[in-house]
């Protein structure tokens, strides 16, 4: 139903790309990554049981291929318990950070310049530490305050060395089992192959920031950081830096003299307008990506959007019209039509599902329907 902002129905189920086409690699490298991956599994003493907390410090230990492994996992509550979902889902935490001296290499090899012609001034201690890129607050010569997001050198080639070996892996597994395995990892990997390539191409994300600020900037209390158009490249983002609480800091909120309540109303209409109305969303909306400066809600990181074709919107609104008229079946030919599926579902299931959804939401009138809340149990159902 929904995809990142540079796929298609037909990209998304095309195998990641190869070791060779990425750039190439050799048999000792590959080697010595398995031996290394093997060392964190045995150090995990993953024969003693999984849980959710070890699955997640495992796929942390990893690095940053299986950190973005587990970010898509998390957003997948139909191959993986709740408890396991919630879990993984803090993988958007920081990671360890690189040494300034690489960030620097990246910044030099980019600009074909000495760091300091292009900026006055450059933290060293990044703001934040992520899976593909890391950020810096900088200064520009006129002294206006940006942050630069800098990808982190040769992530292409080693997440592509990565997805190889788990290719390899799953292909064993599914010749082990027989075929009958509870996750389909060939469907994840190539989901997640698509997400990082959509993540690791900046201009990409300076082209989504500049189109959800054409497609908001009538709503008044609505805003993006500024773009810095002629220093952004493929590998480094700069833009206006966002001095503000972050969505969820009711203590600082509160002392700046915030209503939470407007606040969380006009969050939701925004976000119900960016689904339902342009079909252009932010697909990574946790409390980190959105801060509040100057009265404004603020959405940052715009590296994973969503879209929604016009046939998504009317089934997405028809499925919501059900809940409110406590018609099952018009709910189920709605989420049926929304599906891509690899074999006929179990329509006694979905009807059970469904059911425990109108439990929920049967009782309530159109106008009393947290949309939000609903779209998330749709998507849960789904």
């Amino acid at each position: 139903m929904t995809q990142t902002s540079n796929q298609n129905h037909e990209n998304r189920k095309t195998p990641p790309v190869s070791v060779k086409e990425a750039g190439g690699s050799d048999n000792t490298a590959m080697g010595s990554r398995f031996r290394e991956l093997l060392g964190i599994l045995r150090r995990h003493d993953l024969v003693r049981g999984l849980t959710p907390e070890k699955l997640r410090a495992v796929l942390e230990d990893m690095g940053p291929t299986f950190i973005k492994l587990g970010q898509i996992m998390s957003m997948h509550p139909d191959m993986l318990p709740k408890e396991y979902c919630q879990e993984l889902s803090k993988l958007r935490a920081d990671v360890k950070p690189l040494p300034f001296s690489e960030i620097k290499g990246v910044i030099e090899e980019e600009y074909k310049l000495p760091i300091q012609e292009v900026f006055a001034h450059i933290e060293k201690e990044p703001l934040g530490s992520a899976s593909i890129a890391q950020v810096h607050k900088a200064s520009l010569p006129d002294g206006r305050q940006v942050v630069l997001k800098v990808q982190r050198p040769g992530i292409q080639q080693v997440m592509a060395n990565d997805i190889l070996l788990l290719r390899k892996a799953a292909g064993l597994l599914k010749l082990l089992s027989g075929g009958d395995q509870p996750v389909d990892l060939d469907m994840v990997l190539t989901e997640m192959w698509a997400v990082a390539q959509e993540e690791m191409n900046f201009l990409k994300e300076a082209g989504n920031l500049l189109e959800f600020e054409d497609l908001n900037h009538e709503i008044a209390y609505i805003a993006a950081p500024k773009l810095e158009k002629k220093l952004s490249t493929g590998k480094i983002l700069v833009m206006e830096y966002i001095e503000g609480p972050a969505i969820d800091d009711k203590e600082k909120l509160l002392a700046g003299g915030y209503d939470l309540e407007e606040i969380g109303i006009k969050l939701i209409d925004n976000y119900i307008k960016q689904v339902m109305g342009d079909g252009f969303f932010h697909a990574d909306p946790h409390p980190g990506n959105v801060k509040i400066q100057d009265g404004k809600i603020v959405w940052i990181d715009m590296g994973m959007m969503g879209r929604l074709t016009e046939r998504d919107k009317e089934l997405i609104g028809k499925a919501i019209r059900g809940i409110a008229e406590n018609d099952i079946g018009m709910i189920q030919e709605a989420v049926m039509a929304l599906g891509e599926f690899k074999e006929k579902p179990d329509q006694s299931v979905l009807y059970e599902d469904i059911s425990e959804l109108m439990s929920k939401y049967g009782s309530l009138d159109m106008g009393e329907i947290d949309v939000a809340e609903v779209m998330m149990d749709l998507m849960e159902v789904m």
